[in-house]
């Protein structure tokens, strides 16, 4: 597992003040010189956010049972969350599920960034991918954390996370880096509007502009421009250039 310093560590008992800890990455078990892990860290309050009642229930046993006094808020969309958080405050974390409904893969990320630029928010998942962990961290998410996780990772990666580091599963530690022509790859998508990714999905999957029209209930002129607009943001000279690209990095519209 990686663990790396945000920038900024919440201290326990003065919640709201920051101090900027030297950077850090910590490997389990390498060298003896290695950084003790604090696992005193206190959460005070959680907002947990999953559409899925039985997650919720899952997450918040976790949490009761290993931060003694805890509140803990539940909300079943972006939309429950983001009014929870106008009603209350002092939220030391929020666990986001990163297929909630009413928003798409990680634009829930970005709004509760813009909105609380403070407010650490850690990504849930069924699914582990690689490529959409590094989309998450590089989004600004504290962490990211496999419904698939021991009860006591979990744990651990909560205390990371209210410590003031960032938590990354092992797997993306043991993964191969992707290079550099990937990461490439993967800003230029990033740099694409939310139709644009619509629009190069459908390409893909090898729909025609005639067909993409019809499907996105939308002129032949708006698809052209936004194909026009892919070509160029991809710095490709053709659609099938642009398929290969993001072939080349698994997309499939969702990360």
């Amino acid at each position: 597992m990686i663990v790396m310093g945000r920038g900024q560590h919440m201290h326990g008992g003065n919640r709201g003040q920051f101090s900027a800890p030297p950077p850090m990455i910590h490997h389990h078990g390498q060298g003896a010189d290695m950084q003790v892990e604090d696992n005193d860290a206190m959460m005070e309050r959680v907002l947990i956010v999953d559409d899925h009642p039985l997650v919720r229930d899952g997450l918040r046993s976790v949490i009761a049972v290993s931060f003694d006094g805890c509140e803990i808020f539940e909300a079943a969309s972006l939309e429950e969350a983001l009014a929870t958080l106008e009603k209350q405050s002092n939220f030391d974390l929020v666990l986001l599920d990163l297929n909630i409904p009413d928003v798409k893969r990680l634009d829930g990320l970005k709004l509760l960034r813009s909105r609380h630029p403070i407010l650490p928010v850690v990504m849930v998942s069924g699914a582990f991918d690689r490529a959409i962990v590094r989309e998450a961290l590089g989004a600004g998410a504290a962490g990211f954390i496999p419904k698939s996780m021991k009860r006591s990772a979990i744990v651990d990666a909560l205390h990371r996370v209210v410590s003031g580091e960032i938590y990354m599963p092992d797997a993306i530690d043991e993964a191969p880096q992707e290079s550099a022509e990937e990461a490439d790859i993967l800003t230029r998508i990033g740099s694409l509007t939310p139709q644009q990714r619509i629009v190069l999905t459908h390409l893909v999957h090898g729909r025609l502009n005639k067909q993409i029209a019809h499907d996105l209930s939308v002129s032949m002129t708006t698809v052209k421009a936004h194909v026009s607009a892919i070509l160029q943001k991809l710095n490709v000279f053709s659609r099938t250039q642009a398929v290969i690209l993001a072939n080349r990095v698994h997309f499939d519209g969702d990360n």
